[in-house]
């Protein structure tokens, strides 16, 4: 398309402005990738050597054309003459016209016809563009320039004319540089978007960033170079993708130091080249920050460090060192004011020496600059961020301050964050240990281990071991879904219900199923809490694992909610994992009931007890770790824990791992007497004569035998008058002193209290009263009713 439609308009500053799609067809470039970059870059020039100048005259500064025939090229290679002229903008102000001269017309350049040609387009806007232009000879020598690509490079045309390229421009890389334009020359293949750093004009001085663009001469004689200083650009792209990344990283994790790394990690290279973060040490333990001004005597914990170099261990203390800022020095003042500081860094900055260790590793390390910055909330003091720029040019300026001040501020609140939850993580683990039983003393039919490794942030995991009536005793292993204090507290709740309901002498089925049911409510007071409590939505879930052993008849049983099965290793060397149905888990309202199964016992054998998040090695399930550590019983159960312990692969303190070990021992049978009575009147006298004897043996106190006896006299009545046969009296000796009388009924006796007239009905209100405590367990043969009392 020829005539008077322009090509392009071009601004004052040598910007394309306009793009018609004529301009389209002939460089095949849409507007959209035109519109805003220099009319140098979009055209690509062939500019000839210039043959003809008068000595002493600086291209930089005529205004006519050029001789010889230079060449603008379409995107095939064919040659396109162009005139230039002014033109008006729509909005006001002057622009330029560059037209489409029309073909087989009058070459300008050669009859100085005054359309001009393509070289005088180019000499143009050579010299009115704002960018730093260079016309280079085949050696990459200059042959002219602008004046802004004199003052670019802080140098003259006089002084620039005859040099290399790269010592006019001093490159930070002057062999890239000069290999990129080398290759230009010879490949004719141009070069654009090239980031060049330059070293700054005088001594000190900032840095500089410009975008090279480098387009051959025809017939391989030279080069048309220009430069667009983009240093503020590029430091602006590097504070946004610094936010961007700091925002993206820091505040994904809830742990302290984990935070501190995610922020160095997004600070280095991009940034800064090292990064120091140093925490108050009561943050770290999730204790409240220190208001500021903070004190001279308050520790910081160096949290992370990144060293973007090759000399990662220059930094002046180690990771974890835990000590007080020395004053006063630019990150002390920072911690008072809580306010950020850049400062030059040099051998006579005269706080270095108020800290010896933080100067040598800034000199080991080549630091010029330093930006410090509170990490502060509301006034309270966390912590302490240090970044340093090993090179003098790349200076931190106010917008780095600024944005070092808006990242300290993002990384205080995720700090904040993760300090409050560690605080109140930290208070159910308390929790948690103080909820637990202490160490279950071994008692005369039951040795016990226990192996604990608590979650950080404390969990709902528990067990429990004591004894019941007839020298048995109960295990239970329990875990409720969740972590922290809602999680502890549940455990706490289900722990105690668990040992009511052991009182009562329930199946272990039977306890399971009334543990559910309190479970169930516990679920429900939730759901009627407020719908913005956290508790509302979270639903309750949780498991238990109950075991009764009963050294006298061999028998352990057990059931489980949901929860793993126990494993069992004999005393013959058989170890494996009883067939217990696996009930469902505690809280479910309709289900399956819980059964219970009981596995015979000898004396040696070991229970296993644990809980589901127990670890194993890859490959490995736990019940066949467990498995394994069991099948050696000649060792001691501590033995057997730490042996399972060291089996344990992936203990990294995220989940509760719970492990109860019980080894079975045989009961002394010098410490249990059975006699069984006829079911008549007589049985009385004979009962109370068999426990006077034995009581006589085992040389219990006076007043604790006629207390017995006088406990045997009624529970013996009550079985004869209101029981069935078969009757049975039983003594054991353990730590308490056990009176069981069995029969075959199954009515249940309760307390009565008597008028003063009334001959009986004084006969369980005398046992409870004489006892220090009581009960009945009821059987498939019938029940059983039992006193204990306390041996000295």
């Amino acid at each position: 398309m020829t005539g008077e439609a322009p090509l392009m308009i071009v601004d004052e500053t040598g910007a394309v402005v306009g793009w018609s799609p004529r301009a389209e067809e002939l460089w095949r470039r849409p507007a959209s990738e035109a519109v805003g970059r220099t009319a140098l870059d979009m055209l690509a020039p062939e500019v000839p050597a210039e043959e003809g100048r008068q000595e002493g005259e600086d291209p930089a500064t005529r205004t006519g054309p050029l001789t010889g025939t230079p060449e603008v090229l379409d995107a095939e290679g064919a040659p396109v003459e162009l005139r230039l002229r002014p033109v008006p903008l729509p909005g006001g102000g002057r622009a330029w016209g560059i037209f489409e001269a029309p073909r087989g017309g009058p070459a300008a350049g050669r009859d100085g016809g005054a359309s001009g040609t393509g070289s005088a387009v180019f000499d143009a806007l050579r010299a009115n563009t704002r960018e730093a232009f260079f016309v280079l000879d085949p050696r990459l020598r200059v042959l002219s320039l602008n004046e802004p690509a004199a003052v670019l490079c802080g140098t003259t045309a006089d002084e620039a004319r005859g040099r290399p390229a790269d010592e006019v421009c001093r490159p930070s890389r002057p062999k890239e540089f000069d290999s990129v334009l080398r290759e230009v020359v010879t490949s004719g293949t141009p070069v654009t978007d090239y980031v060049v750093r330059l070293a700054p004009p005088t001594e000190g001085g900032p840095e500089r960033f410009v975008r090279v663009s480098a387009f051959p001469l025809k017939d391989a004689r030279g080069a048309v170079l220009s430069l667009t200083e983009v240093t503020e650009h590029l430091r602006t792209e590097r504070r946004t993708g610094t936010l961007a990344s700091v925002r993206e990283r820091v505040g994904r994790s809830l742990d302290t130091v984990t935070t501190c790394e995610e922020l160095v990690q997004a600070l280095v290279p991009g940034f800064a080249d090292i990064a120091v973060v140093e925490v108050v040490d009561a943050v770290v333990r999730g204790e409240d920050p220190p208001l500021s001004p903070l004190g001279r005597e308050v520790p910081l914990r160096r949290a992370a460090f990144r060293n973007a170099g090759s000399d990662r261990a220059a930094q002046a203390h180690p990771l974890g060192d835990v000590r007080a800022l020395p004053s006063p020095t630019p990150y002390s003042q920072a911690l008072i004011d809580l306010k950020p500081r850049a400062v030059t860094l040099d051998e006579d900055t005269p706080w270095l020496a108020a800290d010896p260790e933080r100067a040598r590793a800034i000199r080991d390390s080549g630091a010029r600059m330093l930006l410090t910055a509170p990490l502060a909330v509301r006034g309270s003091v966390l912590g302490l961020l240090s970044l340093y720029r090993v090179r003098s040019s790349d200076v931190f300026d106010a917008d780095d301050v600024a944005l070092t001040h808006e990242l300290a501020t993002h990384t205080a609140l995720s700090l904040d964050n993760a300090r409050r939850y560690t605080h109140e993580h930290t208070i159910a683990a308390a929790l948690q240990r103080h909820l637990l039983p202490p160490v279950p003393p071994s008692q005369t039919a039951v040795e016990f281990a226990q192996l604990h490794l608590p979650a950080d942030a404390g969990a709902g995991t528990w067990f429990d071991a004591f004894s019941l009536p007839g020298a048995r005793t109960a295990l239970a292993v329990g875990e409720v879904e969740g972590s922290g204090i809602d999680a502890a507290t549940t455990m706490g709740q289900l722990r105690t219900v668990v040992r009511s309901l052991a009182a009562l002498d329930l199946e272990p089925d039977e306890l399971l199923a009334r543990l559910n049911d309190t479970v169930v409510r516990l679920a429900d007071e939730r759901l009627a809490l407020p719908p913005g409590d956290p508790l509302h939505r979270q639903p309750l879930r949780a498991s238990c694992a109950y075991v009764v052993n009963d050294p006298l008849r061999g028998v352990c049983a057990m059931a489980s909610a949901g929860h793993p099965t126990p494993v069992v290793a004999h005393a013959d060397g058989v170890v494996g994992v009883p067939d217990l149905p696996t009930g469902p888990l505690l809280g479910h309202r309709d289900g399956p009931p819980f059964a219970t199964t009981s596995v015979p016992l000898r004396d040696g054998s070991v229970l296993a007890l644990w809980t589901s998040s127990f670890p194993a090695s890859e490959g490995t399930r736990p019940a066949r770790l467990l498995r394994e550590a069991l099948s050696r019983l000649d060792r001691s159960l501590t033995e057997l824990r730490d042996d399972i312990l060291y089996r344990l692969r992936g203990t990294d303190g995220t989940d509760d791992v719970l492990l109860l070990l019980a080894r079975t021992r045989a009961f002394p049978p010098d410490q249990v007497a059975t006699w069984p009575l006829d079911p008549v009147p007589a049985a009385v006298a004979t009962a109370r004569h068999h426990a006077q004897h034995r009581l006589r043996r085992w040389r219990v106190s006076e007043e604790t035998a006629s207390a017995t006896e006088l406990i045997v006299s009624e529970l013996v009545t009550n079985a004869v008058r209101h029981g069935a046969p078969p009757i049975r009296l039983r003594l054991i000796k353990d730590t308490t002193l056990t009176c069981e009388v069995s029969d075959g009924g199954g009515a249940a006796p309760r307390i009565r209290h008597a008028r003063t007239v009334d001959e009986g009905g004084r006969g369980l209100f005398i046992c409870q009263e004489m006892s220090h405590n009581w009960g009945i367990r009821y059987t498939a043969e019938g029940k059983t009713i039992w006193t204990e009392q306390p041996l000295p």
